[in-house]
């Protein structure tokens, strides 16, 4: 698979690295900070045409550029770059105008993807039980440019999505008691966190607790790259998520 590269900070060679692993190519490296990138943005990218599929993680404020960027010259995207979801309409429009295929998830790893599954679960459960509140947290390293984390939202989503009890996500933080049908999940940014996000079912009597921890970037990078292999299997058109790449692997 022949690959190019959209942001090559600390992510993007943690995904070269898988890459190369896993016998991949990489064709172009696109950055406008790094020196070792080979063009600073995708217009300028000359050796984008010979690309398979581009694995973009930038930043919110230049994700969708990107994209529109890459749909123009015919490639189609694997998106890790989160805090811009809410443009997802028009990133999902330029990919189905050019006729090539996009695939965005708030978070790449196959850990996380199964854990919103067995929250989302659990959260169907407890539903029922009125004695259990429930409610969460995250942190991230003191760099990260989003807050609340992506991952968090789309846990939240799922959560919220199996409970009649809760309807509303509260991520600020809060001076007063949460509502009786607010979800409050709020944020912490300190040190050098890659990501943990903790979710509560707690009662007088007893609290249950699933927690994701991510010790590094390894495993976001291995899920965008198996992402992209799924991506490459057959020509695709349209927009996916990891949810797709899923239905192809779990019963």
């Amino acid at each position: 698979m022949r690959i190019a590269l959209v942001g090559y900070g600390k992510m993007g060679r943690m995904i070269e690295a898988v890459a190369l692993e896993r016998g991949h190519s990489i064709v172009s490296r696109i950055d406008p900070f790094a020196p070792e990138a080979d063009a600073k943005d995708v217009a300028s990218a000359v050796a984008l045409k010979d690309a398979q599929v581009a694995i973009e993680f930038s930043r919110p404020d230049t994700a969708l550029a990107n994209i529109q960027a890459l749909a123009a010259r015919g490639v189609g995207v694997v998106v890790g770059t989160t805090g811009w979801h809410e443009k997802l309409g028009v990133a999902s429009a330029a990919a189905d105008e050019a006729g090539v295929a996009l695939l965005w998830s708030s978070n790449f790893s196959l850990g996380v993807n199964l854990f919103y599954r067995i929250a989302a679960y659990a959260a169907g459960l407890v539903d029922p039980f009125a004695e259990y509140d429930v409610g969460g947290w995250e942190a991230h390293h003191n760099k990260k440019a989003d807050s609340p984390s992506g991952t968090a939202k789309t846990l939240v989503e799922r959560v919220l999505a199996e409970m009649t009890r809760k309807t509303t996500a509260v991520y600020e933080t809060l001076d007063r008691p949460p509502a009786p049908d607010e979800l409050h999940f709020p944020s912490l940014r300190v040190g050098a966190v890659p990501g943990t996000h903790s979710l509560f079912f707690d009662s007088a009597a007893d609290t249950i607790e699933i927690t994701h921890t991510a010790r590094n970037r390894e495993g976001l990078a291995r899920g965008a790259v198996r992402a992209a292999e799924w991506f490459t299997e057959r020509p695709r058109t349209g927009t996916f998520t990891m949810d797709d790449v899923l239905a192809d692997i779990l019963p």
